[in-house]
């Protein structure tokens, strides 16, 4: 099957989610909370809704894992919030109303099955309301494997261009880069053995994602000695499929051992980096499993390579 239609829907409804949050990113609001304290703003729900809309014309019957609910959003004190969601959303969709913006955030309550949709409509939140890297990523998960991966990055750098990057990929098909200023789509494939310079880790800018010192120690024992990349949100997979990074670690925090990842923080970067020619594994090299359940409850920390060093990086880690 060539997932033809489902990548070109997957990346309309994430250009179109990327042009809403620009604009709010452009006027940055007060950041809302979620119950569990972490900041989300109007283009979360907005990105949200763009695209689960998109899915339900073309794909009626697939289901949407997303992060965001509206519930919240459908009290009395969220009037002011909604209106505001609702408005950006009319910029992208004129005669959207504040019922179908509900209804099509909801959308993204589906269920894990044989088929259905991830997404994260805004990953990195903190680095969107700093004005810094963060992506909106969709995958299509069929039958335990993702097939369709598309991350919108609209901080992305590209060199000699404005910054954008839209990182595309179908299962056995290879991966692409899209540079959003000019719409040119260019092949992509990780960082090889000889490129010294592009020999680099890469991690979040976010103290708490992760065991900080202990993934920097993981990246000098395997003879990564290039200054590290920080970076915000699945941004990171984009780098390390483009060749400009050969490492990412996200190991545990010692304060939070038994945290387990969603799927929708990591599905459409891995096969973005798998298909450019990396491996992607938890941090025992076991697989990543995005179809049993949300949380990758099977999994522990997650570990992405250009795969010439996965295994070395590997045995690192399980000394």
């Amino acid at each position: 099957m060539s997932y033809e239609q489902e990548k070109q829907i997957a990346i309309a409804a994430t250009l179109a989610a990327g042009k809403l949050c620009e604009k709010v990113r452009r006027n940055i609001p007060p950041a809302m909370e979620k119950s569990d304290k972490s900041p989300v703003t109007v283009a979360d729900y907005g990105s949200q809704a763009i695209i689960c809309k998109a899915i339900a014309e073309v794909f009626p019957h697939d289901p949407v894992v997303g992060e965001e609910d509206a519930t919240e959003l459908q009290t009395p004190e969220m009037a002011e919030n909604l209106a505001k969601i609702t408005q950006y959303v009319q910029e992208i969709i004129p005669d959207a109303t504040s019922e179908q913006v509900t209804d099509w955030i909801n959308k993204g309550n589906g269920k894990v099955g044989n088929r259905f949709w991830t997404l994260d409509p805004i990953d990195g939140t903190k680095g969107f309301l700093r004005q810094d890297q963060y992506a909106i990523a969709l995958a299509l998960i069929e039958d335990g494997e993702v097939k369709v991966g598309v991350m919108g990055c609209p901080a992305y750098p590209v060199e000699n261009h404005e910054p954008g990057a839209l990182f595309v990929a179908v299962r056995g098909q290879g991966a692409t880069m899209i540079i959003l200023a000019t719409g040119e789509e260019i092949p992509i494939q990780v960082v090889q053995a000889n490129d010294v310079e592009n020999l680099r880790f890469v991690g979040s800018v976010e103290a708490s994602h992760g065991d900080i010192d202990r993934q920097d120690a993981v990246a000098k024992a395997v003879g990564i000695i290039a200054p590290a990349i920080k970076m915000d949100s699945q941004a990171k997979y984009g780098a390390v499929a483009s060749g400009k990074a050969a490492l990412y670690l996200r190991l545990p925090s010692p304060k939070t051992p038994n945290y387990r990842e969603n799927i929708w923080d990591h599905a459409a970067g891995a096969i973005v980096v798998e298909e450019a020619g990396g491996r992607v594994s938890d941090m025992f090299g076991k697989p990543l499993d995005f179809a049993s359940n949300p949380k990758m409850l099977d999994n522990r920390g997650i570990l992405v390579s250009n795969g010439i060093i996965h295994d070395t990086v590997l045995s690192v880690l399980n000394q």
